[in-house]
């Protein structure tokens, strides 16, 4: 019976070894699976690499130096002939008056972004607002006319709130041919809304004056400290000076231009 199980073992894993005691071995070929040969092994390579550590002091520096060229943008130029923040804000100055003043009714026609800016509420129970121009188109019709084309029909009743209750001194009406068009006649210029359109052109330029002085202001300022810090050369500080006498000067020429232009044609209106 021994034989008999032996044989067995044997052929079944012919690298069995037997032993004269009787003991028997296994090499580990006949436990592990066999390999076809001619397949490449396919190797896991691990790399391990040191971990760095930048040192605390190290930290700060770079941390510094990355936010420096920030701060330094922000920074005053320390050139006193840098006159760029002065240009700037008499540039805003001119721009903003020119838009003002565009919103007023020139000639007896309409300007329609007046109405497109106009705040619409569409419910009593909310307090948020939308833009006119976001909920209807506004188109000219001539100079006396303007329809307001509504996206919805529920938009129709804010609407006209919204147009009557500003003082702009306009009647929508309903279109009797379209249920979502407004038709809203522009009333001739009088001498009460001429009047009325020359104080807020008026307004509009005392604004921009004042932001040509800021400006200026400003950039006195700046002069002043530079020669209190001794950062540039008298010499170059006075030119300086002169320098920015004379774009104040020129930013209010332009708005004042402007603004004697805009009064012009609203009073011949």
């Amino acid at each position: 019976m021994q034989r008999i199980i032996t044989q067995s073992i044997r052929s079944s894993c012919p690298r069995l070894v037997a032993r004269p005691q009787g003991t028997q071995v296994f090499r580990s070929s006949c436990l592990l699976p066999r390999i076809q040969r001619g397949v490449p092994l396919r190797v896991r390579e691990f790399a391990n690499s040191p971990t760095l550590h930048k040192k605390k002091d190290k930290a700060k520096k770079a941390s510094a130096s990355a936010s420096e060229p920030e701060e330094n943008s922000n920074a005053p130029s320390e050139d006193p002939f840098d006159l760029s923040q002065l240009h700037i804000g008499i540039s805003t100055a001119v721009a903003r008056l020119k838009d003002d003043l565009s919103k007023l009714r020139a000639g007896g026609r309409f300007n329609t972004a007046v109405l497109e800016s106009l705040r619409v509420q569409l419910s009593k129970d909310s307090k948020d607002s939308v833009k006119l121009g976001d909920l209807a188109q506004v188109v000219p019709k001539g100079g006396r006319m303007v329809t307001l084309l509504a996206a919805e029909e529920d938009h129709l009743k804010p609407l006209t709130s919204a147009i009557v209750s500003s003082n702009l001194s306009l009647t929508p009406q309903p279109d009797p041919h379209n249920a979502l068009q407004l038709n809203i006649p522009i009333p001739p210029p009088t001498k009460e809304s001429r009047d009325k359109n020359v104080q807020a052109a008026k307004q509009a330029f005392e604004k921009a004056a004042g932001v040509v002085r800021d400006s200026r202001g400003a950039m006195h300022k700046r002069l002043q400290d530079m020669q209190k810090k001794k950062l540039a050369r008298p010499d170059d500080v006075r030119k300086a000076h002169d320098q920015m006498e004379k774009v104040t000067e020129q930013g209010q020429k332009e708005v004042k231009d402007a603004f004697e232009g805009a009064k012009k044609t609203l009073e011949q209106a």
